[in-house]
């Protein structure tokens, strides 16, 4: 058999499932669930509430470990690794993006995007440097010494976003990017992350939205705590 690891798979879940509580009290919120993710996956996780979106998103960011079954992340299993360990892998591999942007309200765009990089080691003017670079990305290369409270929602969801991606994350993880947008600023994040297709990292985005998880290359609809389908949108 061969251990040899694919480059491709960023992300692999195998037989998971999380349970809360025990006994005749116990909630089954994800049961045997499997899937890949893999470098320029563009995929869209939908499902109403209590279908096990949330607790697939805990799972996929290594903020919580399965009851069973196995995580692994660039070929490394995360299942049974201490905290400190798993927060490291998220450190390395992994970024977040929320339907509510927490920007630190004291600190320019800029300030902002640079808080993601202050644990490296890094010298301040670099580490400008690459904030600056992500901010300009985001095509708010121009609005760098802007306060939260001056700028558009759309301009913060897209601050936020810069941050995620300062630490050239291997997996992107959006939960609801769009929830708090209305549809030309929800266009625009949706074209940002579209746009990450074509590199080599994923961009997993977990919504209620049916629209926005059509606009995905690959959808998965859940239910109950399971997977109902994995579809290919489009190549």
């Amino acid at each position: 058999m061969s251990n040899v690891i694919d480059p491709t798979v960023l992300m692999e879940l195998s037989h998971v499932s999380r349970v809360y509580g025990t006994g005749e009290a116990a909630v089954w919120a994800l049961r045997d669930v499997s899937m890949v993710i893999r470098t320029g996956d563009f995929l869209s996780i939908v499902g109403p509430s209590g279908s096990g979106k949330s607790t697939m998103l805990g799972l996929l960011g290594c903020l919580d470990v399965p009851t069973e079954g196995t995580i692994t992340v660039g070929g490394e299993e995360v299942t049974r690794l201490a905290d400190a360990a798993r927060t490291r892998v998220r450190g390395q591999s992994i970024g977040f993006v929320f339907q509510q942007f927490h920007l630190i309200p004291h600190l320019d765009a800029l300030g902002n995007v640079e808080t993601a990089l202050l644990y490296r080691s890094l010298k301040p003017a670099e580490r400008k440097e690459r904030a600056m670079a992500s901010l300009e990305r985001v095509g708010l290369g121009n609005r760098s010494d802007h306060r939260p409270v001056q700028l558009s929602g759309g301009e913060q969801q897209r601050v936020a976003l810069a941050r995620a991606l300062v630490t050239e994350p291997k997996i992107l993880l959006a939960d609801e990017p769009t929830g708090a947008l209305d549809s030309k600023n929800a266009a625009n994040v949706m074209e940002i992350l579209s746009s990450l297709q074509a590199t080599s990292r994923a961009v997993v985005i977990v919504t209620h939205d049916a629209s926005i998880a059509n606009s995905a290359a690959r959808k998965i609809s859940m239910l109950d705590g399971g997977i109902v389908t994995d579809e290919i949108l489009r190549r």
